[in-house]
């Protein structure tokens, strides 16, 4: 017997008025992916009788060896520099949660969105961006590094957990949306496509040229909401700017103010945590009110009618777009670019680049189960086992390596 879902049962108004929470989700909107109506996996598996292949796709991240490796791998600041700023497994639970609260707002599966959320973030390099820039310089020669394309490496390949097929066997849906949840990936004015995604796309067709469904661009909004508030949170607990500085930002100012108007006597760290919440449940609203208009006008019957609309349907007002560029701005400048993260960012490149350059010399020195990868490939081959190798590694693991391999201590 296949899944069969619970009945979605709304309860009976309270007594006085009102309405009570719905005690099951409501009906899924037309336009929602539909879990019976995978397009399936590449590898044809028996069906749950428990689970959705979306909930089965969900578990299987969770489970996966990448998804726990983001513990260890930067967001903003390098694993040890604090116990309580976001990594990347933090965040990604962060917009997890963000991406399902939208995708029940907007009655799209909830295990889809939160999926693709999980997954979005499993090919970041250690040291985030900038050993993703440094990955860029070192396989410009060799099909070059993406860590989308990094991301379904691992889901289709590199991750080994089953007997029958490498990789997880994600269905369709959800492949399609960590690939494609920032927009089409092929059409006018695109950038070439990544190695992976194009020897992928050759075998299992992602249909790159359009939209991803409306449950990847909740997880790819979700994305923006977590990191533009909890990275204010995190560069004021870091010191990075002051509680002074926050309250004449776009947006973080507003709420800070109508927090400290309900709660005048609180301390800054309670005003801190009250502000960023009451700006999440903003933007959320925002995000849902614009969403809801677009649908009103595409008025589509089908999720493929939202692939085929041409225009993202998830997404901020343009009141709130011009809003979160002043954010932006202003974090990129005295945050992500501030002269303490930039000292760590210059060590974090040469351990990075000095292990590439090792690895790709002496390819030896690789461990046994990632030689037997090479199987006497030529310069391009040995450059993509060497990246894999780097890319799957953790802050610490690469810490680590260089330490053993250089006989010196790096000081992040």
């Amino acid at each position: 017997m296949g899944y069969e879902p619970p009945p979605n049962v709304e309860s009976a108004p309270p007594k006085g008025g009102g309405r009570r929470p719905l005690a099951f989700p409501a009906p899924l909107a037309p336009y929602a992916a539909m879990a019976a109506e995978t397009r399936g996996r590449l590898h044809a598996e028996p069906e749950s009788a428990m689970r959705t292949p979306f909930q089965r796709d969900r578990d299987r991240v969770i489970h996966s060896v990448a998804f726990r490796r983001l513990k260890h791998k930067t967001q903003v600041f390098i694993y040890h520099e604090g116990d309580h700023y976001r990594t990347r497994l933090t965040h990604s639970l962060e917009v997890a949660q963000i991406s399902r609260s939208l995708a029940r707002i907007l009655r799209l599966d909830e295990d889809l969105a939160e999926c693709v959320a999980l997954a979005h973030d499993l090919g970041h390099p250690p040291f985030g961006h900038t050993g993703e820039d440094v990955l860029k310089e070192c396989m410009a020669a060799y099909d070059g590094f993406d860590h989308n394309a990094q991301t379904l490496r691992l889901l289709t390949k590199l991750e080994r957990r089953h007997a029958a097929f490498d990789g997880l066997n994600l269905t369709w849906e959800t492949l399609e949306g960590v690939v494609k949840h920032n927009g089409p990936l092929v059409g006018e004015g695109q950038a070439p496509l990544p190695a992976a995604i194009e020897e992928y796309a050759a075998a299992h067709d992602l249909w790159l040229d359009s939209y991803a469904g409306l449950e990847a661009q909740a997880a790819a909004i979700a994305d923006d909401i977590a990191y533009n508030n909890h990275d204010v949170d995190d560069g004021l607990r870091a010191g990075l700017f002051s509680f002074e500085d926050a309250r004449d930002l776009p947006l973080v100012g507003a709420a800070l103010a109508r927090v400290g108007k309900d709660f005048p006597d609180a301390p800054r760290e309670i005003l801190i945590a009250e502000a960023v919440s009451d700006l999440i449940g903003e933007m959320v609203r925002d995000v849902a009110a614009e969403t809801r208009a677009r649908l009103d006008a595409l008025k589509p019957a089908h999720a493929d009618d939202i692939r085929r609309a041409g225009r993202r349907m998830v997404d901020f007002s343009e009141p709130m777009r011009e809003k979160l560029a002043g954010l932006r701005r202003f974090l990129h400048e005295n945050m992500y670019r501030h002269y303490k993260v930039n000292r760590a960012r210059s060590q974090a490149k040469r351990i990075v680049r000095a292990l590439f350059d090792l690895f790709f010399a002496e390819p030896e020195t690789l461990p046994p189960e990632w030689m037997t990868r090479l199987a006497d490939g030529d310069d391009r081959r040995k450059a993509r086992v060497v990246c894999d190798y780097i890319a799957g590694m953790t802050d610490r693991y690469a810490i680590r390596e260089f330490e053993r391999l250089f006989g010196s201590q790096p000081r992040l």
